[in-house]
């Protein structure tokens, strides 16, 4: 039977790219955006296999009503990709009030909301799976993406936790780890007010930059085939060859500073 995938940020980067290969593979596609005229293509090329739906995905009542006429129109949703997100650029510091909500309320309660408005329809078919675009920048940190680094380690957290809660209604639940890939999520125009003290630190991060350690986005179509397609998904999937060695290095760190002090932490407990 063919899957039915609900995605959502179908307009561009990751998830057009994605829509566009289950589409190809014959599997059943909601594709969510805040201007569905973005998909207008894929729907003259695929017809019913598509149904694009408007979703502002900070809007949980919205989110809801996605998931229902998604459910009505094919009947079923085996999986929901958590997609839709963006990066606000800037030093800890530099970030207002609204900047910083506004971040989670996308990457983190926009997923949220998706990710409860389908569980009971996953519950009840006691099947489905759940695939959270979270980042490499969700295990470590980058400077000058400090609430971007904040949302996705927020969704990190979260995710786990689902997936040991959901898996005895038979849903699986993957956290996706990209590396950098060339996409306008990093120049989308979300950046605060700079403040003249971090601009050193954001030159050294500019001229240390490396082209070769970001991916192409077309290049990740495989491995998501296979990830929807497996019978036993994992937690946790990298996409690109940065992120697993970046993890470990940084793991790697962690471990020795807790080592050095563990004789501290073990003298904390009583």
């Amino acid at each position: 039977m063919s899957k039915t995938i609900l995605i959502s940020g179908a307009s561009k980067g990751f998830g057009r790219v994605w829509a566009e290969a289950f589409l190809a593979k014959g599997y059943q596609v909601a594709a969510t955006a805040r201007n569905i005229d973005t998909l207008a293509d894929l729907k003259a090329q695929y017809g019913n296999a598509i149904l694009p739906l408007k979703l502002d995905v900070n809007k949980r009542e919205e989110s809801f009503e996605v998931v229902k006429k998604v459910q009505e129109h094919f009947g079923k949703i085996d999986i929901l990709i958590n997609n839709a997100g963006y990066a606000l650029n800037g030093a800890v510091e530099e970030a207002s009030e609204s900047e910083a909500r506004a971040q989670f309320e996308t990457n983190f309660f926009g997923t949220l909301w998706l990710t409860q408005a389908v569980l009971p329809i996953m519950r009840k078919q006691q099947s489905g799976h759940i695939i959270q675009v979270s980042s490499i920048l969700g295990i470590v940190a980058l400077p000058v993406l400090g609430l971007y680094n904040a949302s996705k380690f927020a969704v990190e957290g979260l995710t786990e936790t689902l997936a040991s809660e959901v898996k005895q209604f038979g849903t699986n639940v993957t956290l996706l780890e990209p590396n950098g890939y060339v996409t306008d999520i990093w120049g989308n125009g979300f950046n605060s007010q700079s403040i003249d003290a971090y601009d050193g630190l954001k030159k050294a991060i500019v001229d240390g930059h490396d082209p070769d350690t970001f991916g192409t986005i077309s290049a990740t179509v495989p491995a998501i085939i296979k990830l929807v397609e497996a019978s036993n998904p994992p937690l946790r999937l990298f996409l690109g060859k940065v992120a697993l060695p970046f993890a470990k290095h940084t793991y790697e760190q962690k471990i020795a500073t807790w080592e050095e002090w563990a004789d501290v932490s073990a003298a904390a407990h009583r």
